[in-house]
C-alpha cells in the first residue's frame, strides 16, 4: 500500500473507533461487554464484502467462458477464493435493510448461527450476545460499518480495522487486561527475523492470533499465498480468546487449528499424518505469560518437551517461575532446521540458579541466534521492559558459536495519540532487521533497504519542490504575497474607520502594532522568492543526480553504500536549504496571522465588508495555511528518510556487519560463559554516547516519566500485596 492509502486507512480506523466508542460510552456497557459484539459486526461486514466480490468475480468468469454458464455454484467455489458463501440472512445488506422495529439482536444471532452452520472452523466461535443490547444501539452499530468506503473496502483494509479494534480494546483493558494482544511492533520484528514462509507454524500461547496474521502479511509481501505454503497450529487456555483468534484468522481469509489447552500440561495437536506437533515445527512464535508460578512439578517432571530439565522447584513442589518451561518448549518443538521467536521477561536472560543451568545448556546447543532488548512501554497494560529471543536450529556452522546481541531500547517512537505507549516505526523495524541481515551475511538486502530509504528521501525532495512551486515567482507567488501585505497595509490606512467597524479602547495602539508588522512584512515576499529559486535549483540538481542508475542488485553492497553516501551530501544541502526556507515561510505566515488577528479582534475587521469580500482575507489565510502545510509535509518526508539513510550509513558504512557500541555485538560462547551465561544484550554491547534527538520534547518526556513512575509504583504495590498474601499462605 502507498503512504497515502495507509494514511486514508488510518483516518478511517480512527473515525470508526471514535464512533463505536462513543456508542459504548452512551450505552453504559463495559469494554469487555462491547468487545466481542463489535468485532463480530466487523467480521460480518468483511464476510459480506468478500462474498460480494467473489460472487461478482464468478459471474465475470462465467461471462468470459472460464466457467460453464449453468455450473451450480457451491461453497467450494467461495472457499477456494478465501471467502464464505453467505446465506441471505447473514449478508450485511439484508440486516441493514430490515424493517424498523425488527429485533436486530435476534437477526444478528441468526446470522452468526447461519455462518457457523456452513463453515465448520467457526462452529460455536462467533458472538451471540446481541439480544441484551438495545435495538437502537445495534442499529447505530450496523450503520457505522455501512458507509460507502466500508462497503468497498478490501480484505487488507478489514484486516487492519479488526487488528486496530483489537489494539484499542487491549489499551482499554478489555478481555483479561488486554493480555490476548501482542503489540504489533513486537510481532513484526519477530516475523522479520525468523522469516516464516513454509511448513508448520505454531504458537502455544496464541492469544488473538497476531503471530499468524503477521506471518501472512510477511508472506504476501513476498508474493506468496499463505494457505498454500503453511499450516497454523495454536493453543490457548481461554475460550473467549480462542474466539477472538478464529475470527481474526477468518477476517484475514486464513484458517488454523487452534485448540483450548493449558500448554504446561497438555500437548493436544497432531499433524495430518498423526505425528505429534512436538519436534516437527518449522517455526515457533509466541508471547507467553511472564513469570507464572505454581506450575505443578509432578505434572511436568520427565516431560519430553523439557529436554534441559526443570528450572527450579520450591518447597511446595511447584515451579517457582515458568519462564524456562516456555523457553524449553519453544526449542523442543522445532524440527532440525526450525526457527523460533518469542517475547520473554527481561529477568529471564540473566536469571540464576536452576534457570541459569537451563540457559547454559541452551547456549551450548548453538541454536540461540539473536537476542534483542526492548524498552518499557510497548505493552498496553504493563510498563515492563522485555526481550525477544530467537532460536535457529539450522544455523550454518560458521555462526553456531555466535549470538547476535541487539539492544533496541533506544530505538522506538511513541504510539500516535498515546502519552506512554511506544512502538517501532516501519523504518525502525526495517533498520533493526537489516542488522540481522548483515550478521547473516545478507549484505545485498541491507544495500536494497539503504537504496529504498534514499529513494524515499528523493521523493520527499520532489514533494518539497512541488510545495516550493507555490512560492516561486514564475507562478505568481510574489503578487500573492504582496497582496497579503497590501491588504493589511490598506486596513491600517484608514479603512478601519468604515461604518461597519466600531472603534474600541486601545485602537491607536493596535493600529501602531499593525503598521509595525506591515513594515516588517514588506520586504519579505521578494526575499522568499529568492530563497524559493535557491531551493528549486538545489532540488533540480538532486533530481538529476538521483537518475544515476544506482541499483543495489547490480552493484557490490559497499559500492552502493559509498554511492548513496556521496549523494547524501547533496541531499544534506537540499535539506538545510529547505529547512531555512521553511523557517522563513513560517515566520512570514506567523506575522501575517498576527496582523490579521489584530485587525480582526482589536480593530473589528471581521465585521468589515471590504475585509471579507474585497480583500478576501479569510480565504487568503486559508490558502497560506495550506501552502505552509504542503511545504512542511514535503520537507518532513525528505528530512525523515534522509535521517534513515544516515542512521544506517553512520553505523555500517561499508554495508558490512560491525559491532556498534550501545547497539549490537556478536558474542561468542566464551564471551557468554564469561558473563555467567547471561543473554542480556546490555551486558555485551556497552553504552553509546547519547544521540542528539532533533525532535526531543523535554516537557512531554517529563510527563511520560511521571506517568511511568506512577504505573511502576502501582505495580510495586500490587506485587507487595501478592508477596504478603503468599507469606500469609505459608502459615509459618
Amino acid at each position: 500500500m502507498s503512504q497515502n492509502q495507509l494514511h486514508d486507512i488510518s483516518k478511517l480506523e480512527d473515525s470508526l473507533w471514535e464512533a463505536a466508542d462513543q456508542l459504548r460510552a452512551n450505552s453504559k456497557l463495559t469494554s469487555s461487554e462491547y468487545c466481542m459484539p463489535i468485532l463480530g459486526i466487523i467480521f460480518l461486514r468483511h464476510a459480506t464484502n468478500r462474498y460480494n466480490a467473489v460472487a461478482a468475480k464468478i459471474e465475470e468468469e462465467k461471462a468470459a467462458g472460464k466457467l460453464p454458464k449453468k455450473l451450480p455454484i457451491t461453497k467450494a467455489h467461495f472457499i477456494s477464493r478465501r471467502a464464505l458463501m453467505l446465506p441471505p440472512e447473514a449478508r450485511y445488506e439484508t440486516l441493514i435493510a430490515l424493517p424498523k422495529g425488527t429485533n436486530l439482536g435476534t437477526a444478528l444471532v441468526n446470522a452468526m448461527n447461519a455462518i457457523e452452520r456452513d463453515f465448520e472452523p467457526l462452529a460455536n466461535q462467533l458472538p451471540k450476545d446481541f439480544e441484551k443490547f438495545d435495538n437502537d444501539l445495534l442499529e447505530s452499530m450496523l450503520r457505522i460499518f455501512d458507509s460507502e468506503a466500508i462497503r468497498k473496502a478490501s480484505g487488507d483494509v478489514f484486516g487492519r480495522i479488526y487488528e486496530y479494534f483489537l489494539m484499542k480494546f487491549a489499551i482499554q483493558g478489555a478481555q483479561d487486561n488486554g493480555e490476548f494482544f501482542t503489540p504489533p511492533s513486537l510481532v513484526q520484528i519477530i516475523v522479520n527475523i525468523i522469516e516464516p514462509d513454509h511448513g508448520v507454524v505454531a504458537d502455544l500461547a496464541c492469544g488473538s492470533g497476531g503471530m499468524f496474521v503477521q506471518t501472512s502479511h510477511f508472506m504476501e509481501d513476498h508474493g506468496q499465498n499463505t494457505m498454500d505454503r503453511v499450516t497454523f497450529y495454536g493453543q490457548e487456555k481461554t475460550a473467549t480468546t480462542i474466539r477472538l483468534a478464529k475470527m481474526n484468522l477468518a477476517v484475514h481469509g486464513l484458517e488454523g487449528e487452534i485448540m483450548e489447552a493449558n500448554t504446561f500440561y497438555q500437548d493436544e495437536h497432531r499433524l495430518s499424518d498423526g505425528r505429534p506437533l512436538w519436534g516437527h515445527c518449522d517455526f515457533m512464535m509466541a508471547n507467553p505469560p511472564f513469570n507464572v508460578d505454581m506450575v505443578d512439578e509432578s505434572r511436568v517432571k520427565g516431560d519430553r518437551r523439557l529436554p534441559f530439565g526443570l528450572p527450579g522447584v520450591n518447597k511446595s513442589k511447584t515451579i517457582s517461575n515458568a519462564n524456562y518451561l516456555w523457553i524449553s518448549y519453544f526449542h523442543s518443538y522445532l524440527n532440525a532446521k526450525g526457527r523460533a521467536g518469542f517475547v520473554m521477561s527481561s529477568q529471564a536472560s540473566s536469571a540464576g540458579h536452576g534457570e541459569a543451568e537451563v540457559r547454559r545448556k541452551l547456549v551450548e546447543t548453538g541454536d540461540v541466534d539473536v537476542m534483542m532488548s526492548i524498552r518499557s512501554g510497548f505493552f498496553y497494560t504493563r510498563t515492563v521492559p522485555c526481550e525477544l529471543w530467537h532460536f535457529d536450529k539450522g544455523k550454518p556452522k560458521e555462526r553456531r558459536d555466535q549470538v547476535l546481541m541487539l539492544d533496541a531500547r533506544n530505538v522506538a517512537r511513541r504510539l500516535e495519540g498515546s502519552r506512554k505507549i511506544w512502538e517501532f516505526s516501519p523504518e525502525q523495524l526495517a533498520n533493526l532487521t537489516s542488522i540481522v541481515w548483515l550478521y547473516r551475511g545478507q549484505r545485498h538486502r541491507f544495500a536494497r533497504l539503504l537504496w529504498e530509504h534514499r529513494e524515499n528521501a528523493v521523493m520527499g525532495a520532489a514533494q518539497t519542490a512541488h510545495a516550493v512551486s507555490h512560492w516561486h515567482p514564475d507562478f505568481g507567488a510574489a503578487e500573492r504575497l504582496h497582496l497579503f501585505v497590501g491588504s493589511l497595509n490598506k486596513f491600517t490606512c484608514g479603512d478601519y474607520h468604515d461604518d461597519d467597524v466600531k472603534a474600541a479602547p486601545g485602537t491607536a495602539e493596535a493600529v501602531a502594532r499593525l503598521k509595525e508588522i506591515v513594515e516588517t512584512l514588506k520586504p519579505l515576499p521578494d526575499v522568499l522568492m529568492g530563497r524559493a529559486r535557491d531551493v528549486s535549483e538545489a532540488i533540480e540538481a538532486l533530481r538529476v543526480s538521483a537518475n544515476d542508475g544506482i541499483k543495489p542488485d547490480e552493484d557490490e553492497p559497499e559500492q552502493t553504500a559509498h554511492r548513496i553516501g556521496s549523494m547524501s551530501t547533496r541531499m544534506d544541502a537540499v535539506d538545510r536549504l529547505a529547512a531555512d526556507f521553511h523557517a522563513e515561510v513560517e515566520a512570514f505566515a506567523k506575522a501575517v496571522r498576527q496582523g490579521a488577528d489584530i485587525a480582526e479582534k482589536q480593530l473589528g475587521a471581521r465585521r468589515s465588508e471590504s475585509w471579507r469580500k474585497s480583500w478576501q482575507m479569510p480565504q487568503k489565510l486559508a490558502e497560506l495555511h495550506d501552502a505552509v502545510e504542503a511545504l512542511r509535509s514535503g520537507h518532513r518526508h525528505l528530512h525523515y528518510f534522509l535521517r534513515q539513510v544516515h542512521w544506517l550509513l553512520h553505523r555500517f558504512p561499508d554495508a558490512s556487519y560491525v559491532d556498534v557500541v550501545g547497539l549490537c555485538k556478536i558474542a561468542s560462547k566464551k564471551d557468554i560463559e564469561a558473563a555467567d551465561w547471561s543473554l542480556t544484550p546490555g551486558r555485551y554491547v556497552g553504552v553509546a554516547p547519547a544521540d542528539v534527538d532533533e525532535d526531543f520534547d523535554f516537557a512531554q518526556a517529563m510527563r511520560d516519566i511521571h506517568a511511568e513512575i506512577k504505573d511502576l509504583n502501582q505495580e510495586a504495590g500490587e506485587l507487595a500485596a501478592k508477596v504478603q498474601a503468599n507469606f500469609e499462605g505459608l502459615a509459618i
